[in-house]
């Protein structure tokens, strides 16, 4: 465990359940880790996407009180931004060595380390999925389980190389100018969120407008550097020796992608749910379409939802049954009401409750 003084402290009120923020050194320079929770429990790490940090990419998730009963009574959380992603970050000197992904899946190792954590439960976003699919191809043994996001795997192509050097050309010429913005925001969400159809959800839209602003230019530039240079990671997914759970927008320019790396990984040790009218950050956009598959997928490794926020037992149900919501209506359950797609079903039956 870190001692106090590698710490800072961050405003309570900007995060769910309190908090604190943790600045590590490791090897390859210093990370900004939030953790959340009583560090006694079983560890779940999280890495956002380009340009995002944990605030931007997961609050959609964990502000939701569902989401709480079954992730934050089950675990303690360990937020890793990228490298100058955090809130209030300075810009990287230009005298640090640019770091490859290899590199920042070597970081994570490291926060582990640091914290004494053993085996972690890995939670990413498309290009923070790639880091910790890549940290679990090198660190087998650290690694229960994987839940992906809109989750990346091959080198990038022709058109996504082009795309990340826009990118990088806006960010180094007009920092976060609104064209970039926008290109950000088509990258994250769907064209029925971004143009305002869901109405009051366009607040999401605001919010991420808002906290890309705080991001360093030069900062996001060398993330999407690392991320350009991605190996492809097709051949090894088989390898793969945890359980892994991919979740994708039916909108996302990673559909394709998502759906390539389940099927390499394979129907026994990969589920797959694509979510209906949804770009990739399902996190901030339908986070409540996470909720029922994450809680079939704990139910492998033995974690359970907080009694208290399950409908009473007196009625009959399993207060740990994903059918016992509080904040959900019964309706809303079936896969229809949720808008997703499971796939595959047949993994279900071999799930022991």
């Amino acid at each position: 465990m870190g001692e106090s003084s590698d710490s800072v402290s961050i405003d309570i009120d900007m995060v769910p359940f309190g908090g604190k923020e943790f600045l590590v050194k490791t090897s390859r320079g210093s990370l900004s880790v939030f953790v959340c929770g009583d560090q006694e429990k079983p560890a779940l790490i999280t890495y956002p996407d380009v340009a995002l940090n944990y605030m931007s990419c997961f609050q959609g998730l964990f502000f939701c009180p569902d989401a709480a009963s079954l992730l934050l009574h089950n675990f303690c959380i360990y937020h890793i931004d990228a490298p100058g992603h955090e809130l209030g970050a300075n810009v990287i000197s230009s005298d640090v060595p640019l770091l490859s992904v290899d590199d920042l899946a070597d970081q994570v190792a490291e926060v582990l380390d640091f914290f004494g954590l053993k085996r972690v439960l890995c939670l990413g976003v498309t290009a923070g999925a790639y880091i910790l699919t890549l940290f679990a191809m090198k660190y087998k043994e650290r690694v229960l389980g994987l839940i992906l996001v809109s989750p990346v795997c091959k080198a990038p192509t022709w058109s996504e190389w082009l795309y990340n050097k826009v990118l990088m050309n806006l960010l180094y010429f007009y920092g976060m100018c609104g064209l970039l913005k926008e290109c950000l925001l088509q990258r994250y969400f769907s064209k029925e969120l971004r143009y305002g159809v869901h109405g009051a959800e366009s607040e999401i839209i605001r919010a991420c407008l808002k906290l890309l602003d705080e991001r360093q230019s030069p900062n996001v530039i060398r993330f999407l550097q690392a991320i350009d240079k991605r190996h492809d990671l097709t051949d090894d997914l088989k390898k793969l020796q945890c359980k892994t759970l991919i979740f994708v927008g039916e909108s996302s320019p990673f559909h394709a992608e998502s759906v390539h790396m389940s099927a390499k990984i394979g129907t026994k040790n990969c589920t797959l749910v694509e979510v209906k009218a949804c770009g990739s950050l399902v996190t901030e956009e339908h986070p409540l379409a996470m909720l029922v598959p994450i809680e079939f997928f704990l139910m492998e490794f033995g974690f359970h939802r907080q009694p208290h926020f399950a409908t009473s037992s007196s009625n009959g149900s399993n207060p740990s049954s994903p059918s016992s919501h509080s904040c959900i209506a019964p309706e809303l359950l079936s896969p229809e009401g949720l808008g997703i797609k499971l796939k595959p079903i047949k993994t279900r039956a071999d799930i022991e409750i």
